[in-house]
């Protein structure tokens, strides 16, 4: 059985949480023409965010390369009916796990990890966009579906 290792992420994780994210959108069917776009604009965001250490997540290695990865960031949200004394949630993005590591319990892994943090800094809610794919996955470890609904504004002429 192959022998992974867990740490948190550093700045120099730019590349491969990039790299993540964009295979991640690939593997669920996402259009190049469509990434290409994100892709410029979700590093501007992230460099930053990494830096000043509110991005935060763990990534899985393997011999030293690696090879799964999951963020979260902290969100001000005002007190609500799930959460009625936190004004945060935790926001779960970019899981990703490399096709070969995958059924291995990864996934598994990093949803544990950052599940506890959260718990650490005393959030009680969080959330995430699940892939097909991930849905199972979250199910499993407890998470729920939402009546979350989303609009896509018209760019400004």
């Amino acid at each position: 059985m192959p022998r992974y290792s867990t740490r948190a992420i550093t700045p120099a994780d730019l590349d491969t949480i990039c790299h993540h994210r964009d295979a991640m959108f690939r593997d669920m069917g996402t259009r190049e023409e469509i990434l290409a776009p994100m892709r410029q604009g979700f590093r501007a965001w992230l460099e930053p965010k990494l830096g000043a250490g509110t991005y935060l997540g763990w990534i899985v290695e393997h011999e030293g390369a690696p090879i799964a990865g999951v963020g979260m960031f902290i969100l001000d949200w005002p007190p609500h009916i799930w959460h009625p004394t936190d004004d945060r949630r935790a926001y779960i993005l970019n899981m990703y796990v490399e096709p070969e590591h995958r059924g291995k319990g990864l996934a598994k892994r990093l949803m544990e990890i950052s599940t506890g943090y959260a718990k650490s800094l005393g959030i009680r809610y969080m959330v995430l966009h699940a892939s097909e794919a991930g849905r199972p996955i979250y199910a499993r470890l407890g998470w729920k579906a939402t009546s979350e609904m989303s609009l896509v504004l018209p760019e400004a002429q």
